[in-house]
């Protein structure tokens, strides 16, 4: 945030409060409608010293003592506050306690305008109803009491807002990292592919660049977006099967089956890429035929992959071998909780993946 949103932020924060204090001011003034001549120093310094006694609970004694479980301190400091105000109101501003007399005195008739009759004969006897002693005190217990919440809600929910906000940065930060393994480990697995070819000094080389750049250039200006139009994540899992398929001396049990309606749905970019790379790598055996089918399924938001390849005898490198697997379970783990399902399973013979996923539910927080 700018500076200038900042201050532009902190005049609205001003202005709201300053409406909100004018409204209850004048909201307490109704009670004078008929008798405005009975509006005495009182009640400005009751609200005078109300304001300043919740902005300095607010700003200071909760933050600093209340929150940080201080409470005995916490509550010293509220009864001795209170205390100084009501001393100074009662020795000064407030009329039943300022012409208080000694017992038989009665007094000034200038002052009696601001006095029951009930309270004439009190002041006459030198005695004050334990109300007016405790009475105006519950004004400043109401205000320490709202401002009090009101900053507690607050730093609650700055709290979660922050927690929120580390956790989405983490969660990108977390992605970012994941999507840069996938990209060197997609063209790792690619230039192996036109190695093949270049070996074997096939004709087929220029065809096998062509695609591969295809493939680059939509790795390069489509994946740094949150979530990539479906058509174009399928094209793009089609041209990586067809530069495979470039390699291969047999590819008549390479099946790609898409059902369904592709338009105007979003995944999150090279989400699916790694099950296939998984698919050629293990399922092509020293022949150079490769058993994949992947079947794709639309409906509505759902989307059902599912792929099969056989297990071919394939010696692993346990540094490296499922690292794109681990890569998809952590980005589904992190971009739909609770909106996909997963699903490996392997036999003797083949190997099969199933992914149900929600499109609509991608997690909404990362940005």
């Amino acid at each position: 945030m700018n500076i200038g949103a900042i201050k532009n932020t902190n005049s609205n924060k001003i202005l709201f409060h300053s409406i909100i204090w004018t409204f209850f001011i004048l909201t307490s003034l109704i009670q004078f409608y008929e008798s405005p001549f009975r509006i005495n120093n009182d009640f400005y310094v009751q609200w005078a010293t109300g304001i300043v006694l919740f902005y300095l609970n607010y700003f200071y004694l909760v933050p600093v003592l209340l929150l940080e479980k201080k409470y005995w301190l916490y509550f010293v400091f509220v009864f001795a506050l209170i205390l100084v105000f009501m001393v100074i109101r009662i020795n000064y501003f407030i009329p039943e306690f300022r012409h208080l007399r000694p017992r038989g005195m009665m007094p000034p008739p200038e002052d009696m305008k601001f006095m029951y009759k009930g309270e004439r004969v009190r002041a006459a006897m030198g005695k004050q109803p334990l109300f007016f002693k405790i009475g105006p005190s519950l004004f400043y217990i109401l205000i320490i009491t709202i401002s009090a919440i009101i900053r507690t809600l607050s730093e609650f929910y700055n709290n979660q807002q922050n927690k929120l906000i580390a956790e989405t940065h983490r969660t990108n930060t977390e992605l970012i990292y994941l999507r840069k393994q996938t990209n060197p480990h997609f063209l790792f697995n690619s230039l192996n592919s036109i190695y093949s070819l270049a070996h074997k000094k096939s004709d087929l080389v220029p065809d096998a660049i062509v695609t591969l750049s295809e493939l680059m250039r939509y790795m390069l200006y489509e994946t740094d977006n949150k979530t990539v139009a479906l058509e174009k994540e399928i094209n793009y899992i089609q041209n990586y099967i067809e530069l495979q398929k470039l390699r291969l001396n047999d590819i008549e049990d390479i099946v790609v089956n898409v059902h369904g309606n592709t338009k105007n749905k979003f995944i999150e970019p090279l989400l699916l890429i790694s099950f296939v790379e998984n698919a050629f790598k293990y399922g092509t055996d020293y022949k150079g035929a490769a058993h994949v089918k992947i079947k794709i399924f639309i409906l509505e938001d759902n989307l059902d992959f599912w792929i099969e390849n056989t297990i071919e005898s394939y010696v692993k490198d346990p540094d490296n071998s499922g690292i794109g697997l681990v890569n998809i379970q952590s980005r589904l783990d992190l971009l739909y909780p609770n909106a996909h399902e997963l699903n490996i399973t392997q036999d003797n013979q083949y190997y099969r993946v199933h992914l149900n996923l929600n499109l609509d539910k991608i997690q909404t927080a990362i940005n």
